[in-house]
């Protein structure tokens, strides 16, 4: 849902009056303002004010007086509103509520700040104005309002669960408002300072205030930890304050915010009293409570249990939206306690029979609150009723989708699956069932509280429908699926937001997803040969050698066929050329599936593959598919504290590698050329791993062989990758790949620095003067030039550098990808590139240098290149149909022209030609196709040139044309 937060169009205020009573009376202890549209047609809505009153004689009185109140919307003056009828009650902790309840229509959707003022505030509070009277500060709350058209019938959080626990002097003191949104909106709480109105206008002004935890020195916390703290949770809205050290009267204030799908659509400000007491018993506990997380249509039957040490009765009781008919939909929840008032210990038992109506993307919050009560051994006067309290978070979730199928369709664009499933059990509407497929099998967690498709298992989006429907066609969007491929598919089903019927009981859906269906996977024979293994059996210069394999496809009748093997250098590289042909029968045990790479540098670089495979169609070799490329394994230094070796290693294969144990191999000193094994390692990431050597043989099954790691000194590794498909139909299922050996030093002095780049710039006022040039090339070059330093940071660089790699990114922001290293130079090694075949000159690179070791320094600085903008127009054209300068169009050829937008004027200032053709092609008509009168025109060019950045800004070209007929 997308909309947009508006300025303050109106700042609707509440001034509250108290007229009944004398004006210095001073009883007001908390409050805050909630509303709820009430209206599908109109801006109407019902707006309450909470008033907290203290039950001291004074203040009943105060509050029995306040009979009405005034409310003010912008200018249309003042509205009595009264006191809702038998609205004071007494909640406990002598506390009094009082309830204003009126109803308006806005004029106009916008944001809105609604506000109250009350006489006045306690006296002797001792964190506002320095305690000094506070009995003539008045009390002020606001709440947010937006109104949108997008939201519906939104309302804001109700908070149910009053503020008037008492605190104990040295124990632990929370404060949960148990705000309930019944739109499913996402809620967060921050602390707010109090604030009173000096000008009468609505706006609020800040208080002098001080944290409650600051006003003395504070102590310690419950648990014997200094110091003592205060603080809220911005998740779940606990108010802790752990512990007080004074006894005495503070005002604390907190915000609850309201988020939808990312935006900030509400706030309410809660004010509110916190009175701390010397208490001869101490607080009980209640037993926290883990997350649930259920399927909708899941009964729900959770065990609440308190103690108390003292052996005090105990009142167990709970607050939710959950118990709530005019917020949530049927059934409701139900809050059970058997033994109400017991002494020592109390159990309830909480049971809620979910349905569809409660799915939603936020968890349900219920609060579940412990009062001890005084006990006969106790003198009354010294007793005081403390709390605790812990939240149920609840998240109701769309049940998973059953009875996922898939066969084969007859389709015209190919192969092609018909899914089908069960009729979906929550029939909401607006839902939709997502469509998700993979190649290959593959499992998620099972886990109700995880739902839709976990983030990196493989699965993308293909398809939705509505939420009634039953089946879908995968064809892949009409291009016919790739043969053969063993496909994965599983279902999720979303649910909408809020919408126009949002807010009202039975229609409470708050977006989310559904747990994710079972995997229906087509465990088809492989008809494409998959690559399983590349691994390096030599590192040298120029005869490394690398070992390439791959699968057999299941047999077929287009035989005999034939597989073809490319190369490409770097593990992103792309330009590949053939190494093989191999001619199969697939004959079963032939070495047809194996090639053996010779003749290669690898000491310096990695090694990218890519395998076709043909089969034999009407007596000729048809391409089926490109099995997905694989690289080779890079060893590469990394960084280490003194002493030790750090290493790092990657691969760009379609195998996984993560989650798996690879083995760490050094050289034996001692014995030249044989390799120990050191270390098993245990890696999650899906590419680059790590181990530090710090010396010691930590893989004892080959021999333990420790060293101790001397600055300076060489040491030689090489890595054993171990991966797999994950699909039993690929032999073998555990691929081992061999990195290069990469010999390093502990010490970073030798490690090679990186260059100094510079690229030939563009003379582009000689090129305009030459336009012809971009015509009569397709093609450009970048120069590319580098020095590299001595020394950096007053370190020597490695002076031994057999190898330069150059990276490039079209894009400024992109990440640069190696096009090519820089490896058998004439002596002294090239520092120049030409980077050649490009179709403009824009584009970033950096350079690194490489060791005799393998390593790789940091990059280079980055260099980025742009075009020359070229865009020339003539200052006449007749288009009189004698075939001669009949359009206007730019000279020669547009150079590096992205898009355009061109207007043309006539001397009235009245656009009479517009177009986006780059050539712009203006015949002397009209749009309409009417001939325009000879004369003198004026033109708008709005130009964006092809630029190294995504973004670019336009180029601007104004200038007239004289038509001539």
């Amino acid at each position: 849902m997308n909309f947009t937060l508006r300025p303050f169009s109106i700042i609707l205020s509440f001034l509250l009056l108290i007229c009944a009573f004398d004006a210095s009376a001073t009883h007001f202890r908390a409050g805050e303002i909630t509303a709820r549209r009430i209206s599908a047609t109109n801006l109407t809505y019902e707006i309450t004010l909470t008033a907290y009153f203290d039950v001291t004689p004074a203040g009943i009185e105060a509050a029995k007086a306040a009979v009405s109140v005034d409310f003010y919307f912008g200018t249309d003056g003042p509205r009595k509103v009264d006191r809702l009828v038998s609205s004071i009650r007494d909640i406990g902790n002598n506390t009094t509520v009082n309830k204003y309840i009126t109803t308006y229509t806005f004029r106009s959707a916008g944001q809105y700040q609604i506000s109250v003022k009350m006489d006045n505030r306690n006296a002797n509070t001792l964190n506002l104005n320095n305690g000094v009277q506070t009995n003539t500060i008045n009390f002020y709350v606001h709440s947010t309002l937006e109104i949108n058209a997008n939201f519906g019938l939104n309302q804001t959080p109700v908070l149910l669960n009053p503020p008037i626990d008492i605190a104990a002097v040295g124990q632990r003191y929370i404060h949960n408002p148990n705000a309930f949104d019944a739109d499913g909106d996402s809620l967060s709480y921050k602390m707010f300072v109090p604030q009173q109105s000096l000008t009468g206008n609505g706006v609020g002004t800040d208080i002098i205030y001080k944290d409650p935890n600051q006003v003395t020195p504070p102590g310690q916390t419950e648990a014997g930890v200094s110091p003592a703290t205060f603080s809220i949770n911005e998740v779940t809205g606990d108010l802790i304050w752990d512990a007080p050290a004074t006894k005495g009267q503070y005002n604390v204030a907190f915000m609850v915010e309201e988020w939808r799908d990312g935006f900030l659509i509400g706030k309410i400000v809660r004010d509110m009293q916190i009175l701390v007491e010397d208490a001869r018993n101490d607080r009980p506990l209640v037993d926290p409570l883990p997350e649930i997380c259920v399927e909708a249509g899941t009964l729900i039957n959770q065990q609440v249990r308190a103690t108390d040490k003292n052996g005090d009765k105990l009142t167990l009781t709970s607050t939710g939206g959950v118990y709530e008919a005019s917020l949530i939909s049927p059934a409701l929840a139900k809050f059970n306690v058997a033994q109400q008032g017991s002494q020592g210990t109390v159990a309830g038992q909480f049971t809620w029979q979910t349905s569809c109506n409660h799915i939603r993307l936020e968890p349900y919050d219920v609060l579940f609150k412990v009062e001890d009560g005084a006990r006969p051994d106790v003198n009354p006067s010294l007793f005081r009723k403390l709390v605790d309290m812990t939240t149920l978070s609840i998240r109701v979730v769309g049940p998973r989708p059953l009875g996922l199928k898939a066969t084969a369709a007859t389709d015209p664009a190919g192969t092609a699956y018909r899914l089908t499933w069960d009729a979906y059990r929550c029939q909401v509407a607006g839902a939709r069932i997502v469509i998700y497929r993979r190649e290959s099998c593959s499992d998620i967690p099972e886990d109700v509280c995880i739902t839709g498709i976990p983030a990196g298992s493989g699965y993308e989006e293909i398809g939705r429908v509505a939420v009634n429907e039953t089946t879908y066609l995968d064809n892949d969007n009409g291009n016919g699926l790739r043969p053969g491929v063993s496909y994965s598919y599983r279902l999720v089903v979303e649910f909408p937001r809020p919408g126009a019927n949002a807010g009202e009981p039975g229609n409470l859906i708050g977006g989310g997803e559904s747990v994710a269906s079972d995997e229906f996977c087509l465990n088809l024979p492989m008809l494409m040969p998959v690559i399983t293994n590349v691994t390096v059996d030599s590192t040298s210069e120029t005869k490394g050698v690398i070992t390439v394999k791959w699968t057999k496809p299941a047999a077929s009748s287009g035989l005999p066929a034939q597989y073809r093997l490319f190369r490409a250098v770097g593990q992103t590289g792309t330009a590949f050329t053939q190494i093989a042909t191999i001619n199969t029968n697939l004959t079963p045990g032939a070495p047809d599936t194996i090639f053996v790479d010779r003749n290669l540098n690898t000491l310096v670089n990695p090694y990218n593959y890519k395998l076709e495979y043909w089969y034999t169609q009407g007596g000729q070799l048809v391409k089926l598919d490109d099995a997905e490329t694989a690289s080779s394994v890079r060893l590469e230094q990394n960084a280490a504290q003194p002493n030790q070796v750090g290493i790092k290693w990657a691969a760009l294969v379609p195998w996984d590698n993560s989650n798996r144990t690879h083995r760490v191999y050094r050289e034996d000193k001692t014995k030249p050329g044989t390799f120990n094994r050191i270390a098993d390692v245990t890696v999650q990431g899906p590419q680059t791993f790590t181990f530090t050597d710090d010396g010691s043989d930590k893989y004892a099954a080959d021999g333990t062989v420790n060293i101790t790691i001397v600055k300076d000194s060489t040491y030689c590794y090489k890595v054993e990758t171990v991966g797999s498909y994950n699909n039993s139909q690929i032999k073998p299922a555990v691929l081992y790949n061999f990195s290069q050996i990469l010999c390093v030093s502990s010490s970073d002095t030798t490690k090679p620095c990186p260059p100094v780049l510079t690229l030939d710039p563009l003379n582009c006022d000689s090129l305009q003067a030459h336009p012809e040039a971009f015509c009569d090339s397709p093609t450009f070059t970048n120069h590319l030039s580098w020095t590299y330093p001595q020394s950096v940071g007053g370190k020597d660089c490695d002076p031994n550098v057999f190898a330069y790699k150059i990276y490039y990114a079209r894009y400024e922001g992109d990440t640069p990808g190696l096009i090519a290293t820089v490896t058998t130079p004439p002596s002294p090694l090239s520092t120049t590139y030409d980077h050649q075949g490009l179709t403009s000159f824009a584009g970033c690179y950096f350079v690194t240098a490489v060791n005799r070791f393998g390593s790789e320094s940091a990059p280079s600085n980055l260099v980025c290149k742009d075009n020359c903008p070229m865009y020339v127009l003539p200052n006449v054209f007749t288009p009189n149909g004698d075939l001669k300068n009949d359009v206007f169009q730019p000279y020669e050829c547009p150079a590096f022209v992205q898009s355009l937008e061109f207007k043309a004027f006539n001397r009235w200032g009245a656009q009479v030609f517009s177009t986006k053709d780059v050539n712009i092609n203006w015949n002397g008509k009209t749009n309409s196709g009417k001939d325009l009168a000879a004369g003198q025109y004026y033109y708008e060019v709005t130009i964006y040139f092809e630029s190294s950045k995504k973004v670019t800004t336009p180029t601007t070209i104004k200038g007239w044309v004289q038509l001539l007929r």
